[in-house]
């Protein structure tokens, strides 16, 4: 044992001391592998093993889900079809015009703007794929934001969570409309001028109205968070979450929604009666002074 252990210090100063003992070194280092190998090999089958049984376990888990998934969306699509049917049986009955599917293509992300205090991005589809100013963009729950400039082959987007970003919105539970802004922060919306006695609460949820003629009603914007009311002041603060993955989502859907009908005043009521009523109109309410 004396002498082992000399020799083992004798190594230890000699591979400290001199380089002639890498080559040696390395050669030890080749003729112990096998044996690491071999000691090493019991727990490298146990850690496989704990690895198989834990995928399957996650595997099992998450096939477990995804049938509970698949129940509730049939469920759910029995249950649409069933109100799609009424609704159907409805517009007949109260001779009302059928709302059609709004056409879409699918866009993806190309980058973001790296000013933390401008929320935009960039899609790969532009001119090209007749994308224009101003349209929709939604991603899988909810609205995105809007196209703001076009090139042929992409497109900037502003995101609703953009301190210049506002549009018109409606509770989804009562109808009562309301501006909603952007703050700055991907999670949170400010909704404006509401007042201290408007029946909101939290877990309200927000829908485009289609007021401002942009955007299409009846899609989800942002759910409410918080309702804060303050003795004194004529306006509660009222915030709001986008349902939209602001942060997460990387494929989007531009819309394509119908032009809004034009407005009175635009040409919107004179091509829709007759023109002899029009001129029959005319003759009896007089010269009509054009306002400077």
């Amino acid at each position: 044992m004396l002498l082992c252990a000399l020799l083992a210090v004798a190594l230890m100063f000699a591979d400290l001391r001199f380089t002639r003992m890498e080559p040696v070194r390395a050669q030890l280092s080749t003729l112990v592998a096998p044996i690491q190998w071999l000691v090493s090999l019991p727990s490298d089958a146990l850690n496989w093993g704990a690895l198989a049984f834990s995928d399957q376990r996650e595997l099992l888990d998450e096939n477990r889900q995804l049938r509970e998934q698949i129940l509730t969306l049939s469920h759910r699509v029995q249950r649409m079809a069933s109100l799609t049917a009424e609704n159907v049986r409805l517009r007949e009955l109260l001779d009302a015009t059928r709302e059609h599917d709004i056409p879409f293509i699918t866009a993806e992300l190309l980058s973001l703007d790296p000013d933390p205090f401008s929320h935009r991005m960039v899609v790969d589809r532009g001119r090209r794929d007749g994308v224009f100013v101003g349209q929709p963009v939604m991603d899988a729950a909810g609205l995105v934001g809007q196209v703001t400039s076009v090139s042929a082959y992409a497109s900037r987007v502003l995101m609703v969570s953009d301190a210049s970003h506002s549009l018109p919105v409606q509770v989804n539970r009562n109808g009562l409309r309301f501006i909603l802004q952007g703050t700055g922060q991907y999670d949170t919306l400010s909704v404006l001028h509401v007042p201290d006695t408007a029946d909101i609460r939290e877990g309200d949820l927000l829908m485009t109205s289609g007021l401002a003629g942009r955007f299409p009603p009846g899609y989800p914007v942002g759910r409410v968070t918080s309702v804060v009311h303050d003795p004194g002041e004529p306006f509660a603060q009222v915030e709001a979450r986008p349902v939209a993955q602001l942060q997460r989502a990387r494929h989007f859907l531009l819309l394509f929604p119908p032009e809004p009908p034009e407005a009175p005043g635009r040409g919107g009521w004179t091509v829709a009666l007759d023109p002899a009523a029009v001129e029959a109109a005319l003759q009896m309410i007089g010269p009509v002074e054009e306002v400077q």
